[in-house]
């Protein structure tokens, strides 16, 4: 089912990622018409698939390092966990820790060292998402192939109820679309959303609610057919629309070619999954299975949603795998050169900077790692007679106390309870 939206994704973490992202579309799109003479979303998504993953090459190559190094710690990891295994008990588990932290610091770097990566690239993916989505709502020209078609509806009388119905008809309900709005831009957008929305024969139900618009109906088709044109396919008709169509007009090719989508989506993802280094984690751990699982599901769930998402979205998910292959292969290459010894002892230069700047001494981490919670190390270096006559002055004040406050009427339920057992 479709999903209407009201011009731009108006979050308040992915909106304005989205907008951003919508104005690099807008300016791939109008790059491509005024140079090369091309009008064609389909490779205005690929450019700017191409473009953010580019940008995002210094987050992967990070990201990489951190996997490379924690590849090398493997063992060291292992050696830790094996030794206080089946060690339940505070002081192992704090010592476990402690050796863990230390392990890290040996390396130069955090445990949550690839996170920050991960918060940086999802909120970018996401938004990516809702531009490719709602494409009208950022490039202006695709926008613009509508005002004519737009205009027409809205001049015509009752135009408000025939839209709900059309809407109705074409399933394109999941958001409540108020056509009876009194702000005309609203419901022009709500217009523009829906058509965009619709798949190719929703041109013909179109024609049907709106006979005298027959002409303006049939450019505006023409001219977004031609926008939405890849390899033959409409992006915003999904691969098992095109095939259900393609088999009813024995246009075999075209069958071939929409089931290339989703296909081509899961090899993608498979090759991508098959590039990245994988940590050398025992087989049979929790988290390897974890791993293993996703790694199959991930692709396998992609191929089935990319049969009733649009063609578009399709594009986006097999470019994007693509790019990541090719980065990865680099990468890879890049990655395997690396001086680790090098890498390790920048990172623990650096780890000692930050530390220096925020005014912490390592060793005083160490010593706090060691700390027990179960002693008190201020009274473990007092003498006897110093612990002895400290306990006896807080007797003395627990007899002096305010008798309206708690020492006191702690002081009372103890007295109670030391009667009754005797």
């Amino acid at each position: 089912m479709n999903v209407i939206m009201l011009t731009q994704y108006s979050g308040s973490i992915l909106g304005p990622i989205a907008k951003f992202l919508g104005w690099i579309m807008n300016w791939i799109y109008l790059f491509l018409e005024n140079v090369f003479g091309i009008e064609n979303i389909g490779l205005t998504i690929i450019g700017l698939t191409i473009l953010i993953y580019m940008c995002m090459l210094p987050l992967t190559v990070k990201q990489q390092k951190f996997s490379k190094l924690q590849q090398k710690m493997q063992p060291e990891i292992k050696a830790i966990q094996d030794k206080y295994k089946g060690k339940r008990d505070q002081q192992s588990q704090m010592a476990m820790n402690e050796e863990t932290q230390a392990l890290y610091a040996k390396y130069g770097i955090s445990p949550t060292g690839s996170c920050l990566q991960l918060l940086i690239q999802m909120p970018v993916f996401f938004a990516l998402y809702r531009v490719i989505y709602n494409v009208p709502a950022y490039v202006s020209s695709v926008k613009t192939a509508f005002e004519s078609l737009v205009d027409g509806i809205t001049n015509v009388p009752g135009y408000q109820d025939v839209m709900t119905k059309f809407v109705d008809e074409m399933h394109l309900t999941s958001i409540n679309a108020d056509f009876h709005n009194s702000n005309i831009e609203v419901v022009k957008n709500y217009i523009i959303d829906a058509v965009y929305k619709m798949s190719t024969s929703g041109w013909e139900a179109l024609r049907d609610a709106f006979p005298n618009l027959s002409e303006v109906i049939n450019e505006t088709e023409v001219h977004l057919n031609h926008m939405n044109n890849f390899l033959g396919m409409n992006i915003s008709d999904s691969p098992f629309a095109i095939i259900t169509s393609s088999f009813k007009e024995h246009a075999y090719l075209m069958v071939i070619l929409a089931l290339l989508v989703p296909f081509s989506s899961y090899l993608s993802q498979m090759l991508n999954i098959k590039l990245m280094p994988q940590a050398d984690a025992d087989p049979d751990s929790v988290m390897a299975k974890q791993m293993k699982t996703m790694n199959f599901t991930m692709p396998l769930f992609s191929l089935v949603l990319c049969f009733t998402v649009p063609v578009g979205l399709g594009i986006y998910w097999v470019f994007s795998s693509l790019t990541r292959c090719v980065q990865q292969v680099f990468v890879n290459k890049h990655i395997q050169n690396l001086d680790l010894d090098a890498v390790i002892a920048k990172n623990v230069e650096k780890r000692k900077k930050k530390l220096a700047k925020m005014g912490i001494d390592e060793e005083q981490i160490r010593n706090n790692a060691r700390m027990s919670t179960r002693s008190n190390p201020k009274l473990s270096s007092i003498s006897k007679e110093e612990r002895e006559s400290k306990i006896e002055k807080a007797y003395e004040y627990r007899k002096t106390a305010n008798p309206n406050s708690l020492t006191a009427k702690a002081n009372l339920v103890k007295d109670f309870n030391e009667r009754n057992n005797k």
